[in-house]
């Protein structure tokens, strides 16, 4: 039992198994945790290759950190704390998805090592490829396309990750794509075989 839930809430289980759901699917669930600065490309490569896996045949989905932050993730604010409920979250879901069959693309910023390694627990080593999108905070800070690096030069924006609060490279994960020096079409051609091998 969950030691932070409620001793008067119980876990149910389903009469369909995870093999009676995968069975369903051509592929084996796993999500793709995209992480790097803002502007590193992460929501572009996310839905280019959320299509090209359906275009061949694979149930995949896109968790995308702004699309979040308009509906489940809403209340929470851009402290230390409120970012890691936003990805402790996110990774709870994104479990959930695997576990009906699907495949997760999940583009989050999720600058520290501590959170990512949280989500990896949740979602489980076996399901979990961590993507990191080197591109430099100059390239990133380049093409700003919303705005949001000169809002923060200016104080306007509190806590941006690459200004106001610090980035944690991966230590040590599953493919490092720079889309600076690589298109996506190339980081999708990349990471077909990691996920489709598994």
């Amino acid at each position: 039992m969950n030691k932070n839930c409620p001793s008067h809430v119980f876990k149910q289980i389903s009469q369909v198994s995870r093999d009676d759901r995968l069975s369903l699917f051509k592929n084996k669930p796993l999500t793709i945790w995209l992480t790097g600065l803002s502007a590193s490309g992460k929501s572009t490569l996310a839905f280019a290759l959320e299509q090209r896996m359906v275009e061949l045949g694979h149930a995949c989905y896109v968790l995308d950190g702004d699309n979040i932050r308009h509906g489940l993730n809403r209340d929470l604010d851009f402290t230390k704390e409120g970012r890691a409920e936003n990805i402790r979250r996110v990774a709870e879901v994104a479990r959930l998805m695997n576990d009906a069959g699907l495949i997760v693309i999940a583009a989050f910023i999720s600058p520290l090592i501590s959170d990512r390694n949280i989500a990896r627990s949740i979602i489980g080593e076996d399901s979990f490829l961590e993507v990191y999108l080197s591109t430099s905070l100059s390239v990133c800070e380049s093409r700003d396309p919303k705005g949001l690096y000169l809002k923060a030069r200016s104080g306007d924006v509190k806590e941006f990750t690459g200004i106001s609060a610090k980035y944690e490279p991966p230590v040590s994960p599953t493919i490092t794509l720079d889309t600076q020096n690589i298109s996506i079409e190339q980081s999708i051609i990349s990471l077909l075989p990691l996920i489709l091998n598994q």
